[in-house]
């Protein structure tokens, strides 16, 4: 194990630095910034589709494959991203994702066909596939474990502010021309080019931003290391860290993917691999992706529908702050347990609202609420544990495959949604109102609490 001398020797001089949150703050931000590619194209899709079912079209399963399109790229960017940055780091892993969703962007915006649409929208999938997972691990690795979960909440803010941005974009390019004017093939264009600025922005971001600390020291660069881990949390952290750091290399040093299979991490896989399906399968993206469908057969006539996902999608960016300020200080478990029985509740008054046909608006303020339950729990949550559970040699790999879960869950959703719709109506939200149920049994009997435990600890957590 180093000792602190040794641990001295790196720094090379007897001046204590003190941590800088705005720092670490910056790095957050800046890697969060792959939420809002996330956002931004996985739910642009949802207004573009009314016009592109007008000018195309488009059959039900063929609408499904346009909008789960995106996750075929999304499964095989987690599948090969966490090998990848195992290997080359964190930062270039990241920088690849962000040029291809650039590219995705202005491919999607000139092509004339469903199947081009399809295929730029794959490889838009594969961008936003290859930084999902690595963003929040980025920030977990870069993160003070007293922090943590709020700043790898950073992640999923992001990723709501790319949803609500979306919404807004979405319900003023409606506002400028009908469904079925002549504008309606400008309108899907431009909802979908306009993503190539977030991307262009976090590339840019990335350029200036340093490899994660915890990478740097697995690799052996001591010195690079060390430096960023002192000027995030100060001296005295840095060298508390950099004994944990080291015990947890040595330890394993000759770890291999089949860890992940046997005691004591097949345990923690388990979980990741749970928690990342009920991030998609709790039924929230059934609400994020047909919107607009939904509401404009409640409010039909001018561009209500879209005005209603913005409405729902500035419920999601509160109750993410909301979620923020509590993972940390009431803990990881609390929050899912509450939102995904909260959301069970009005998933299934919102079921009802439609097979009954009880007022319009009961059905958006049910949407709200599921929304907003979501928002706060299984939404940040999920990233944030997925990047926890694993030690640090196994964690680009680790959770990768549950992110590859999480994104094929995600296409069927994305998928299936039309045909249940069109089959089960309103009871297609009180199937979801189940899946709620199950998410909260999970939660209950299989998710531990890790609030305000190091990474390093958490790995110890396994082997008791």
């Amino acid at each position: 194990m180093t000792s602190m001398a040794e641990t001295v020797e790196i720094k090379e001089k007897p001046v204590k630095i003190k941590g800088s949150m705005k720092y670490v703050a910056i790095l957050a931000f800046s890697a969060g910034l792959a939420g809002l590619l996330y956002g931004y194209d996985t739910v642009s899709i949802s207004g573009a589709i009314t016009y592109l079912t007008a000018v195309w079209n488009l059959s039900a399963s063929m609408q499904g494959l346009i909008i789960s399109s995106i996750m075929i790229g999304g499964v095989v960017g987690v599948g090969v991203s966490g090998f990848i940055s195992d290997r080359i780091g964190r930062r270039p892993v990241l920088m690849i994702g962000a040029i291809c969703f650039f590219v995705a962007a202005l491919w999607s915006a000139v092509v004339n066909d469903p199947t081009s649409l399809v295929w730029a929208r794959i490889i838009g999938g594969l961008g936003i596939g290859l930084t999902s997972s690595l963003s929040i691990t980025y920030i977990t690795e870069c993160a003070p474990a007293k922090y943590r979960g709020t700043l790898s909440s950073m992640y999923q803010l992001l990723t709501i502010l790319g949803i609500f941005l979306t919404n807004l974009i979405n319900f003023w390019i409606a506002g400028i021309g009908g469904i079925h004017s002549s504008f309606a093939d400008s309108a899907w264009r431009w909802m979908l080019g306009i993503g190539a600025i977030p991307a262009l922005v976090l590339f840019i971001a990335l350029i200036v931003m340093p490899e994660s600390p915890r990478f740097l020291l697995q690799k052996g660069n001591r010195v690079k290391g060390y430096a960023i881990l002192e000027r995030i949390g100060g001296t005295d952290s840095a060298n508390q860290e950099l004994i944990e750091i080291d015990a947890s290399i040595k330890e394993n040093a000759k770890g291999s993917l089949k860890d992940l299979f046997r005691k004591p991490l097949a345990h923690a896989l388990i979980i990741g691999i749970f928690l990342a399906l009920f991030n998609q399968w709790v039924g929230q993206n059934a609400i994020s992706y047909y919107g607009p469908t939904i509401f404009a057969d409640i409010f039909p006539g001018g561009n209500t529908a879209f005005l209603c996902s913005t409405v729902i999608g500035l419920v999601e960016l509160v109750f993410t702050f909301v979620g923020m300020y509590f993972i940390d200080r009431i803990g990881r478990k609390p929050l899912m347990l509450s939102g995904a029985l909260g959301m069970a509740v009005f998933y299934l008054l919102m079921g009802l609202s439609m097979m009954f046909n009880w007022p319009g608006i009961s059905t958006l303020i049910f949407a709200c609420l599921v929304i907003a339950f979501f928002a706060y729990s299984m939404g940040p949550v999920t990233w944030v544990m997925i990047s926890e559970l694993f030690p640090t040699y196994m964690r680009g790999r680790a959770s990768g495959i549950c992110t590859v879960f999480l994104w094929g869950a995600n296409f069927l959703v994305a998928e299936f949604t039309p045909i249940m719709f069109h089959s089960m109506g309103g009871g297609t939200f009180i199937f979801w109102a189940v899946m709620d149920f199950i998410a909260f049994l999970g939660v209950k009997f299989l998710v531990p609490e890790t609030k305000g435990r190091s990474l390093e600890e958490i790995q110890s957590f396994w082997e008791k």
